[in-house]
């Protein structure tokens, strides 16, 4: 809550949206949240005016005004972030742990906080929670509890002699950051197992150990040892016997609130329907492997390849984005020595069994917390959580069943310690630049069946690559049938690849593997050394799968329940699946998934998985250290997999492209649904603009950079429509346009109207706007849309881009800045009274609405409410166009024709 401070104005700037205006026109952006025991405060800026918003952004910590204005609009977007909260699970359990624990210890607190503890419980009781903010930063805004971390172009000398002048005024009170030397659990709650009934259908076990604060012994990391054994998912782990069983489909182990005094070692597992039913047998299991841990002895060997690991990423670690870099590196200066504040995270150095097992005897079953969360425990939940309102009871752990935890002597044979690791990388030398490369990608191997892309990486300059692969498969998307079998498909891959996989991926190998609406798309990341042994066993596992019955039905239950589960999602993630859909050519609602899934069967996946890749054509691109032959050794290995395939025709892969429907000019379209699990109503407000070019791109995006500060500013912060507000550019291969973006707990009708009555306002703002102001946001775009990417896979996805949306622009940058130059207000004007002014004769308007029928939901109500006390001077502009309510999106679509194919050829 004290970060109001952000939104409050300080006695040097007064102005409430001062520091959030002055970041937005220099190309900024900034944040600050609370976790368990700290505040962050995060921005970042152009670089040529670091200087000017340290000014500003010191001012908070030295003199902030705390307006009474601006404490009660925070109080209303903190109460507005938690009613977003109420209906997630993640929010709910955790706070459920929370309240069940000592109810004297801070940690039991509620978390976040609502309207009734931070404005009606107060206010009962006489007391200003202005003045108790006041306190709150005189307290504990201290600069010896602080630290700061700047990053600029200027030298260290320069920053330093800035951050002395800007930040010494920041008083030193001599206090210490708080300590909790009482763990927050009792013993009496050892004895408990709780059972939680979720909002979506989810299976979860949670075990908690209490320990000790183990940050201290970072240098030796004792509990990642552990959690590296129990959490491993390779052959012989705890979750592969779980798996072998059909009792869990993951599982994750590791230190959880780690805070001042005390931490939680945790184990979780996702359960299937048959393992919720045998919790107790897995509860065995987990102590079976710990007990294995402790009677193989502590293997010296395991953490000397753990450590190498660590020290091999910390030394070729990316680089962060600048905002990313500060956030992680403010927290480890409260953390760790300076000298150790860039590698503390990643090297550990100490060997130290002593500490490992001082570990293992926190996890013992006289002291576990079990929390089971299921929608079969509903009937039996008779007690409520107070905040949430979670739904839970508990009862007695056998003593007989901790006894036989503790005391069992036998251990699953099928139960292993890891094997050494194949996958680690030896070879980290950096290829030999080979002579003339271009600046960008070009085709290396064009064949019928497929086209490699290749760029050597001359910027970045580290051992690694990246591995770029789109399968166009028109089976794939035919139907709502073949959606199903495909997502099912690549579902069995990754759980069949598991075991083999998890190794590649502590080494620093990665994969993923997904459906697009052309087919499938592969990518191979990390390490280049070891990447085509990996490609080869993910190619070879694709072509030559082998379905498992037990597992078809595990997975085939986790898919539905997905699918159906896609109806708890928060409101305005609705929003803007419906737009999706509606405005997609060849996008298949989930209810129609829903209605073909008894289709979904073992043999159509056997039949799907001999004819998938028949008819197929591949676009790829390899991009890192490698050279050219080493990228054709990998096309090789592509192609000699699918020796078998035929080539898809033209005609064929033209049919493929996805194409959004034309909405009518001078329209405004309306498409409302229901939702029954969140207070909280939202709309997406679309404005469809056209067909991308290079000058409606950087028109379009210049509305964007002008409008963003004023939108959060004026809708979220003054008219407090809710704690998500944002708008911004909706784009797809060919189509573009504006959006906004709102979740609130008032009707979608009113913050439609205070939508219009917004870009009527930015009409004005944009035509007073000086010439100054206009050309320092023109200037705040072009450092963005210059900046260049910080790390390899940032640079290969926007090569990547461009080869998918098959226009091979890729110095768009450079040319679309070229024409922001030339870019005047009143060009501006004309652009943004055409495509988004409600009185233009050709703007077109695609709303979704989102409308809560929960017991106290805006739905319920016999009339939408379009008044309130924030916008009595601003009433929206008369409504010009009548709005078309959708009661059919078939009939809708069917009735709109579709925007044209951006090519017809495949030929950059």
């Amino acid at each position: 809550m004290c970060f109001v401070v952000r939104n409050a104005g300080t006695e040097k700037y007064p102005d409430e949206s001062e520091y959030s205006h002055f970041i937005s026109k220099h190309s900024g952006s900034n944040n600050a949240y609370t976790s368990h025991d700290h505040t962050t405060y995060i921005f970042d800026i152009g670089s040529d005016y670091l200087k000017e918003a340290l000014d500003r952004f010191c001012q908070f910590f030295i003199s902030p005004l705390f307006t009474e204005s601006a404490t009660d609009r925070e109080v209303k977007a903190v109460h507005s972030e938690h009613e977003k909260n109420i209906a997630s699970d993640l929010w709910r359990t955790l706070q459920l742990e929370k309240s069940l624990s000592n109810p004297e210890h801070d940690f039991s607190k509620f978390g976040t906080g609502n309207i009734y503890t931070l404005d009606e419980n107060p206010k009962s009781k006489g007391i200003s929670v202005r003045d108790q903010l006041i306190k709150f930063h005189k307290k504990w805004y201290s600069s010896d509890i602080m630290s700061l971390a700047v990053l600029g172009s200027e030298s260290l000398d320069e920053l330093e002699k800035i951050v002395v002048d800007k930040f010494s005024a920041v008083p030193k009170k001599g206090i210490k950051p708080p300590f909790w030397s009482e763990h927050p659990i009792e013993e009496s709650s050892y004895i408990y197992r709780t059972f939680v009934v979720p909002i979506k259908d989810l299976r979860n076990l949670l075990i908690t150990f209490p320990t000790p604060d183990l940050h201290p012994y970072y240098k030796s990391s004792p509990s990642n040892y552990i959690a590296h054994l129990i959490g491993h998912e390779g052959k012989g782990s705890l979750l592969s016997e779980l798996r072998a069983r059909g009792w869990a489909n993951g599982l994750e182990s590791g230190e959880k609130f780690e805070t001042r005094g005390f931490s939680f070692f945790c184990v979780s597992v996702d359960l299937t329907e048959i393992g919720i039913n045998h919790t107790d047998e897995i509860m065995s299991l987990i102590f079976q492997y710990i007990e294995l841990i402790r009677r193989e002895g502590l293997q010296k060997w395991i953490f000397d390849q753990w450590k190498e690991i660590k020290a091999t990423h910390f030394k070729y670690l990316d680089k962060s984005k600048p905002y990313n870099f500060v956030t992680s590196l403010s927290t480890c200066l409260q953390k760790y020595p300076m000298n150790e504040a860039l590698c503390g995270p990643y090297l550990i150095d100490d060997w130290d069994p002593e500490l490992v097992n001082m570990v293992l005897d926190y996890l013992c079953p006289q002291k576990v917390r079990i929390f089971v969360v299921g929608k079969m425990f509903e009937n039996k939940a008779t007690e409520t959580e107070k905040w949430y309102g979670t739904k839970y009871y508990q009862e007695k752990i056998n003593s007989n069943l901790i006894k036989e935890w503790s005391e069992s002597k036998m251990i699953c044979p099928n139960l292993k310690l890891p094997e050494t690791n194949s996958f680690i990388s030896k070879n980290f030398d950096l290829v030999k630049r080979e002579p003339g490369q271009g600046k960008f990608p070009s085709i290396i191997k064009d064949t019928p069946l497929m086209r490699l892309w290749f760029k050597q990486d001359d910027e970045f300059l580290l051992p690694k690559a990246n591995l770029k692969f789109e399968f166009k498969i028109p089976l794939v998307n035919a139907d709502p049938h073949h959606v199903n079998l495909s997502r099912l498909f690549l579902s069995l891959l990754r759980d069949d690849l598991n075991e083999y996989i998890y190794s590649a991926i502590l080494a620093g190998l990665n994969y993923a593997i997904h459906n697009t609406k052309q087919g499938i798309m592969l990518g191979v990341y990390g390490y280049n050394e070891m990447q085509p042994m990996l490609l080869d066993k993910v190619m070879y596992k694709l072509t030559n799968f082998k379905t498992d019955e037990k597992r078809f039905c595990i997975l085939k239950e986790q898919y539905v329940r997905s699918l159906k589960n896609f109806k708890m999602d928060q409101p305005h993630e609705h929003s803007i699946y419906n737009n999706n859909i509606i405005l997609s050519e060849k996008d298949w609602h989930k209810d129609e998934l829903l209605d073909v899934i008894d289709e979904l069967t073992i043999e159509s996946m056997n039949e799907f998985v001999g004819n998938l890749f028949s008819k197929t054509y591949i676009e790829g691109l390899v991009h890192g250290n490698l050279t050219k032959s080493n990228a054709l050794d990998i096309f090789n290995i592509i192609e000699q997999t699918l020796s078998k395939s035929k080539p898809l025709t033209l005609s064929q892969l033209v049919k493929l492209s996805d194409r959004e429907l034309v909405l009518e000019d001078n329209s405004h379209v309306i498409y409302e649904v229901t939702n029954e699990y969140h207070k909280c109503s939202s709309i997406e407000s679309y404005y469809q603009i056209g067909l991308r070019n290079h000058r409606s791109n950087i028109l379009l995006e210049l509305i964007a950079q002008i409008m963003d500060e004023p939108c959060f500013n004026i809708l979220r912060t003054k008219e407090q429509l809710g704690y998500l507000v944002y708008s911004g550019l909706r784009r797809n291969t060919v189509v573009q346009g504006f959006r906004f973006v709102i979740r609130s707990d008032r009707h979608p009708r009113f913050v439609d109207s205070r939508i219009e009555a917004f870009l009527q306002y930015m009409i004005n703002f944009i035509r007073e706007m000086s010439i100054d102001e206009f050309n320092d946001h023109k200037q705040a775009l072009q450092v963005k849309r210059l900046e260049k990417p910080k790390r390899l896979s940032s640079m290969t996805d926007r090569y990547w881009g461009e080869i998918l949306r098959q226009t091979y622009i890729f110095d768009r940058d450079v040319i679309e800045t070229n024409e922001l130059l030339s870019v005047t207000k009143e060009e501006l004007m004309i652009f943004f009274e055409k495509f988004l002014s409600n009185e233009s004769k050709i703007r077109r308007k695609l709303a979704c609405h989102v409308i809560s029928m929960t017991s106290d939901g805006v739905g319920k109500k016999d009339q939408v409410d379009m008044t309130s006390e924030y916008v009595k001077d601003a009433p929206p502009p008369k409504q010009i166009v009548t709005p078309i309510i959708i009661k059919d999106t078939l009939i809708f679509k069917s009735s709109r024709p579709l925007y044209p194919q951006k090519k017809i050829s495949y030929d950059p």
